[in-house]
């Protein structure tokens, strides 16, 4: 017959781990083989030997692996009916639940010394019946709770419900606390436990499965987080079943997300690093923290940024001679979470600090080439790798980001690139970012917004303050604008205490007036001179928009300077965007009209689309085409200001027709590429309405272009007086008859609705965006928004709301049967290469599979 116990694992570590275990506990007979085939010829070598009354295996795979090599071990001579306990190794896949039918029991392998054994005895004593297939929750109806003990990574405690003395861990309390299960039996729960602001006594009794904060013991005195109490059965009798949660960030992914937004919230430079540092050091609970920079070319010996122990100071070995270290500063990156110790004899560092877990990460660039190395190490070795290793490396990431940084500013600084008191790009380096920016955007249809900041008064304090007090002001002020922005967004110091901001990836207007509110509201906080002077030190801003107000750096710069000129004169502590105001047009009327007539020919046109939603799905069911004209000095000049221009010269009619055509043309290479047939939306003004060969101009731009007539509906707005515009009425019922939708613009503001309404063929109206702004604070224009929406169905009309900007204008009008909603809480005007975007993402998920989205 085979004999005492067997053990297969290929890991000659946990081999012999396993193997002092149970050599310890006393028992005498074990067999140690590589694998099935070594202890297949170990068994048939001991025939005389007892029979074998367990095997312990090694699992490093997946769930295919670990049922073959389950079956060849019950294959083996007397291991069909032996008790079989895996331990599963850290890189192992196969979920627990997932193991194969007939294990005894199962720990991972930083169990082993402290579990293995005490689970044999737990099986042979008949405490734990056979694994079953189904794991069953912790209860109040008796169910068998230890499969969600074995199963899991929550702690939890099993007391006597008369007594309140434990009965059993499970092993997630022994390895979070580095207690024994052996040292917790029998201790009072008021000696493991002590919660904040409420008697234990009080959280037995009610047992509501509410949590509480409290502290639970461990090894090095206590564990924070919260604690959570039921009833259960155990052993025939009441229990009372106790769920601790760590706030620990190496045991609990949310404690782990917390530190990470910490460590990432901290701004740069050394000072920033070391506080980033010793965060990292506490809250994972290590022994050993640095961080090193290093030169790419190797050029000179590797510089210690940081260094954290736990400890008194050893002799530090020099950086040449830490194999680990170099190691990682060439590309490895080292992990290990408990058996560290067997690189001490190739690192003095290691050797001397007795660390149990160890881990090497270098430091990338965004090109990946490595600027130093983060080192990290525990006495006692690591919690849960799979917290604590995305931890480590995003931790990594941050202080490589920082180093990057700091070089990039010291190279700037040589290269007379950055500013030397505040640390930002100056003049230079900000005009080339911005060029890099607009071609990226121009590439990928994106909006951005650019900022001129400039200080009120600073005169002032350099004259009665000192330049010292002056340069102390402008560091508080970068700090100031640093922290209002995001880290895509970049911040330059242009001149004196002139600053200018580029605020990317702009969805809304509104996003970008909030940064400017913050920017003056933080602003408007005194701040301190260091003898302890109080000063008030306020902003003007100027506000431009790429590519709304200009499409090159010169320009937007420009603009957003003539705003900022607007807020002072305006009393100044404020900002103020950039638009070319109709008293500038009446002003230099004639070199607009001039500069107009060739708009066209020169390409100074745009049309850009905003999309309109169904109210109820929220989906893309029309879009409205909207002309733009970037004038080359002017920047964009508004529809306000250059549409009349264009009625009184005449040029709208080739204006409108140019549009039109833009428009249809673009919309029916959107049909074709996504299938859809979004109406198109198009403005017709009074001029056009007047004209006798309106018809004419339409049938042909449908013809030219293929639109379908059902899908472009034209905009009149209400303000047109029908008795004073000759053919209105007679071209809208001709267009109406060739398939074309009407809609009646700026619905509300006019004064012959209801005339408009009779006598006109509208198929739907669009609320003015006057009314729906003031939903929530005007209720007389929330009346009017209600009466036209009613009314408008009553004739059988569709209603469109524009100037949709939060929720609250979307709930109203759709509560109150408002079909279709436009505006920039949905999407701002977009131009084609943007617009084109939207539709495919939308078509991209609309195309995703159930079964993915599941």
């Amino acid at each position: 017959m085979n004999s005492g116990i067997l053990v297969v694992a290929s890991q000659r570590e946990l081999r012999r781990n396993l193997f002092d275990a149970l050599d310890q506990a006393g028992y005498p007979q074990i067999l140690s083989a590589r694998d099935v085939s070594h202890a297949a010829i170990l068994l048939e070598g001991r025939p005389l030997l007892p029979p074998l009354q367990l095997m312990v295996v090694v699992l490093a795979g997946d769930g295919q692996q670990a049922l073959t090599v389950c079956e060849q071990l019950r294959r083996l001579p007397g291991g069909s009916d032996t008790p079989l306990i895996v331990v599963l190794a850290d890189e192992a896949t196969i979920n627990p639940a997932d193991l194969p039918v007939g294990i005894t029991d199962w720990l991972s392998a930083a169990q082993i010394s402290n579990e293995l054994v005490a689970r044999w005895r737990r099986s042979q004593a008949g405490l734990q019946s056979p694994r079953k297939a189904v794991v069953a929750p912790v209860s109040s109806a008796g169910e068998d709770y230890r499969y969600v003990f074995d199963e899991s990574d929550s702690e939890w405690l099993i007391a006597d419900a008369q007594t309140g003395r434990l009965l059993e861990v499970s092993p997630t309390v022994a390895r979070h606390s580095r207690l024994h299960a052996s040292q917790w039996e029998g201790l009072l729960l008021s000696e493991v436990l002590r919660f904040e602001g409420v008697a234990i006594e009080q959280v037995l009794a009610e047992a509501d499965r509410n949590w509480y904060p409290c502290q639970r013991k461990s090894s090095l005195g206590v564990d924070t987080g919260q604690a959570s109490v039921r009833r259960i059965r155990h052993a025939g009798r009441d229990a009372l079943a106790l769920m601790f949660r760590s706030d620990r960030a190496d045991l609990r992914a949310e404690a782990s997300l917390s530190l990470l937004s910490r460590i990432f919230a901290s701004s740069s430079g050394v000072d920033a690093q070391i506080a980033a540092g010793r965060l990292l050091f506490d809250e994972l609970g290590l022994d050993y923290l640095a961080v090193w920079s290093a030169r790419p070319d190797g050029a000179d010996a590797p510089t210690q940024i940081l260094q954290l122990w736990n400890g008194d100071d050893p002799v530090w070995p020099p950086a040449q001679l830490q194999s680990s270290l170099q190691l990682v500063l060439g590309g490895k990156p080292m992990l290990y979470r408990a058996d560290a110790k067997r690189l001490a004899p190739t690192d003095p560092l290691l050797q001397q600090l007795d660390l149990a877990g160890f881990a090497g990460l270098p430091l990338y660039d965004e090109r990946h080439t490595v600027l130093g190395a983060m080192l990290a190490g525990s006495r006692r070795g690591f919690g849960e790798m799979s917290i604590i290793e995305p931890v480590l490396r995003c931790s990594a990431a941050r202080f490589a980001q920082v180093l990057e940084l700091g070089r990039t500013r010291e190279q700037g600084r040589a290269e007379g690139l950055v500013d030397a008191l505040t640390g930002l790009p100056n003049r230079l380096l900000f005009n080339d970012r911005l060029d890099t920016i607009i071609r990226e955007a121009t590439r990928n249809g994106e909006c951005f917004a650019v900022l001129f900041v400039d200080l009120d008064r600073f005169k002032a304090i350099n004259d009665t303050y000192g330049h010292a007090a002056g340069d102390q002001v402008l560091r508080t002020v970068t700090q100031r604008l640093c922290g209002s922005i995001r880290a895509s967004d970049t911040v330059a110091r242009y001149a004196g205490d002139e600053f200018t901001i580029v605020l990317r990836h702009i969805v809304k207007n509104d996003d970008v007036l909030r940064v400017a509110e913050k920017i003056v509201q933080v602003m408007e906080v005194p701040l301190f001179l260091e003898d302890g002077t109080e000063l008030q030190v306020t902003a003007s801003m100027g506000l431009s928009f790429f590519p709304d107000d200009a499409g090159d750096t010169e320009t937007l710069l420009k603009h957003a300077d003539e705003a900022m000129y607007a807020a002072k004169h305006l009393g100044r502590n404020n900002f103020q965007i950039f638009e070319v105001s109709p008293e500038y047009a009446q002003e230099h009327g004639m070199a607009l009209k001039t500069r107009l007539r060739h708009a066209e020919g020169n390409g100074e046109l745009r049309v850009v689309y905003q999309p309109q939603v169904n109210t109820e799905s929220e989906d893309i069911v029309g879009m409205e085409a909207l002309v733009r004209w970037e004038h080359p000095e002017l920047g964009l000049i508004s529809p306000a200001v250059f549409i009349p221009l264009a009625e009184e010269t005449g040029l709208i009619i080739s204006i409108g027709e140019w549009v039109m055509r833009t428009a249809c043309h673009q919309a029916k290479e959107w049909e074709q590429r996504y299938g859809l047939r979004l109406r198109l939306g198009v403005n017709l003004s009074a001029v056009q309405l007047m004209e006798a060969k309106l018809l004419d101009t339409v049938t042909r731009v449908l013809n030219e272009t293929g639109m379908d007539p059902t899908l472009l509906e034209l905009e009149i707005t209400e303000s047109i007086s029908i008795k004073e515009a000759p053919n209105l009425v007679e071209n809208l019922h001709a267009l109406h008859r060739l398939g074309c939708h009407i809609a009646i613009d700026d619905f509300g503001t006019g004064a012959a609705s209801l005339d408009y309404l009779r006598r006109l063929p509208a198929d739907r109206i669009k609320i003015d965006q006057s009314f729906v702004r003031n939903i929530g604070v005007d209720p007389d224009d929330e009346a009017i928004v209600r009466a036209t929406i009613e009314m408008a169905h009553r004739l059988k009309r569709a209603v469109v709301a524009e100037g949709v900007e939060i929720e609250q204008h979307m709930e109203f009008l759709r509560s109150h049967g408002c079909d279709e909603l436009q505006g920039y809480l949905f999407c701002r005007p977009l131009q084609p290469i943007s617009f084109d975007k939207l539709l495919a993402e939308r078509k991209r998920l609309l195309d995703v599979p159930v079964a993915e989205t599941a």
